[in-house]
C-alpha cells in the first residue's frame, strides 16, 4: 500500500445497552487517502479473518448526506475537522503512529445499540411530533405559485441543511436536542406552508424532546461548533422565541 500509515485505535466495544462497555486497542495500516470508515472497513476485514468481532458502526450514504456516521473520534463528535461528517473525514487529517480513540454518541436519549451505533430512534419522534407540514397535496403545485422572499428562503434552506447526525446532542455537556429541534422549527416556521400549525408544532416537539430525557440548554455553543453541516446557534432563539409565543397564546 503506497504511503501506508500505521493508526493505533482505542475502540469503544459494547454488546448492548445493559452491558457494560470497554475500549479495545487495535492497529491498522491505513492509506491516507482513506476515508475514516474505509479505515473501519480495514479494521472489520481483519477482525474477521482472524474470526472475531466486527466493530458495529452505522453508515449509509457515505457522501455527508445521511448522518448516520455517528462517532466520536479523540473527543469530538466526527472528528478534529470542521463541518464534516465522519464519512468525509479522511485519514490523512492523523499521522503516522498516531493514537486514535473512538467512542460512540454519549446520551441517555441515544442507548447504545451495539459499539460504536446508538439509536437515535429519539430524533424521530420529535419529528412526528410535529416536524411537518399537513396539506392535502392533490396535484403537484407548480414550486413557484407561493412567492417567497429571498431573505426567507435562505432562512429556511440554512436550517434544512440540518441532517439530524446528533453531533449536537453528543458535543453537548447536558445532551441537549436544542439544535437539532431548533433547526426544524425555523425551518418550518419560516415558510408559508408551516403557518397553520405553527403554534402547535413548537410546543408539541418540545414536549416530545422533554419526554425523550434530552437535557436543557445552558447557551456553551458546543452543539454549533461541532455541527457538520454549520447549523447556526440563531436557531434556538428562534425556537424559545416561537415557544413562547405559543404557550402565550395558550398552546
Amino acid at each position: 500500500m503506497g504511503n501506508s500509515m500505521k493508526i493505533n485505535l482505542q475502540v469503544w466495544r459494547q454488546k448492548n445497552a445493559k452491558t457494560e462497555g470497554r475500549f479495545e486497542t487495535y492497529q491498522v495500516n491505513a492509506s491516507p487517502d482513506m476515508s475514516f470508515l474505509e479505515m473501519f472497513d480495514v479494521l472489520n476485514e481483519e477482525l474477521i479473518e482472524d474470526g472475531k468481532e466486527p466493530v458495529a458502526f452505522d453508515h449509509d450514504c457515505r457522501e455527508g448526506i445521511c448522518g448516520m456516521c455517528s462517532m466520536v473520534i479523540n473527543g469530538r463528535p466526527h472528528g478534529p475537522k470542521q463541518a464534516v461528517t465522519t464519512c468525509q473525514l479522511h485519514m490523512r487529517s492523523f499521522n503516522d503512529g498516531d493514537t486514535v480513540v473512538v467512542e460512540p454518541w454519549r446520551a441517555n436519549a441515544f442507548p447504545v445499540v451495539k459499539d460504536l451505533s446508538v439509536n437515535r430512534s429519539a430524533f424521530d419522534r420529535i419529528i412526528s411530533s410535529g416536524g411537518f407540514v399537513s396539506v392535502n397535496t392533490g396535484n403537484a403545485v407548480d414550486a413557484n405559485s407561493i412567492l417567497i422572499s429571498k431573505e426567507v428562503a435562505d432562512t429556511a434552506f440554512e436550517s434544512a441543511m440540518c441532517i439530524g447526525c446528533g453531533a449536537c446532542v453528543s458535543a453537548c455537556k447536558n445532551a441537549s436536542a436544542m439544535l437539532f429541534v431548533g433547526a426544524k422549527v425555523t425551518q418550518l416556521s419560516a415558510l408559508p406552508q408551516g403557518q397553520p400549525e405553527r403554534e402547535s408544532r413548537v410546543v408539541a416537539m418540545v414536549n416530545q424532546m422533554d419526554a425523550e430525557g434530552f437535557g436543557a440548554c445552558t447557551n456553551t455553543g458546543a452543539c454549533a461548533a461541532e455541527c457538520p453541516k454549520e447549523i447556526p446557534l440563531s436557531v434556538i432563539a428562534t425556537l424559545n422565541r416561537e415557544y413562547y409565543k405559543a404557550k402565550l397564546n395558550g398552546k
